[in-house]
Order: structure tokens, then sequence, then C-alpha cells
């Protein structure tokens, strides 16, 4: 268990040593949460990093830009509310299509909905009849 730990904080250590220590904050925006819980901030570094939120207690939205570490820009766009965080990026990955037989079958089970028989009353054959 040891070795596992030790190996794991040596590759911790390597991938530290390779991000960009000497990256400064170009620009920087921070407007703290008015009475209304309003807020928005917002910065970029000179190793091309940028971020951007603004929002409230009903939720926020933002985005984050940086370059990976294959040299690919990166861009994510997100809100995040009452129903959970939602992302939007091209890197990121999607769902297959819907086949068609599955749309046709949801559709037709929307259009006939299942009709509830009452429930009947089996008082005859219960053995707890007093």
């Amino acid at each position: 268990m040891f070795k596992i730990v030790l190996v794991a904080c040596l590759l911790g250590l390597a991938a530290a040593a390779s991000v960009d220590q000497a990256a400064e904050i170009r620009s920087l925006t921070n407007e703290p949460a008015d009475a209304e819980g309003n807020f928005a901030y917002a910065f970029d570094t000179t190793n091309g990093i940028a971020v951007q939120e603004s929002g409230n207690v009903a939720g926020v939205t933002g985005a984050i830009q940086y370059i990976s570490p294959e040299g690919e820009a990166i861009e994510i766009k997100y809100t995040a509310d009452q129903d959970g965080y939602h992302p939007v990026g091209n890197h990121l990955p999607t769902p297959p299509p819907i086949p068609e037989y599955i749309i046709r079958a949801i559709e037709y089970i929307n259009a006939h909905p299942q009709q509830d028989e009452p429930l009947k009353k089996v008082v005859s054959s219960s053995p707890f009849r007093g």
C-alpha cells in the first residue's frame, strides 16, 4: 500500500512540475454579491486560462477556456441551477442519436396512455376475514 501511495505522489509531483508556474493574471473583475445576491467575476491569465461566471441564488452561467496539454483549445460554457450542472463544449462526449423505432414507440405510448383498472376487492377468499 505504501508503494502505491509513493508512486501516486511521485506522479502527482511530476504532473505539477509541468504546470506553468510563471503564469500571471492579466485581468481580474470581481463584483461581490449585492443585496439581491447577484454576483460576477472574471479573470484571464498569461497561460491562456480565462474564466467568467455570474449569477444569483437561482443559478449561475459561466465559461472556462484553456489550452489542453495536447495543445487543443478547450471551451466549456455552463449553467447551474436547481436542475443541476449543464456543461456544453465541443470536446465533451455526446450520446448517440435515439433510434427512430424508439422515438415512434415513445410517441405511441404518449398517444395511448395506459388505463388503470379499478382494484377489485376480494373479500370472500381472504384468510383474515373477520
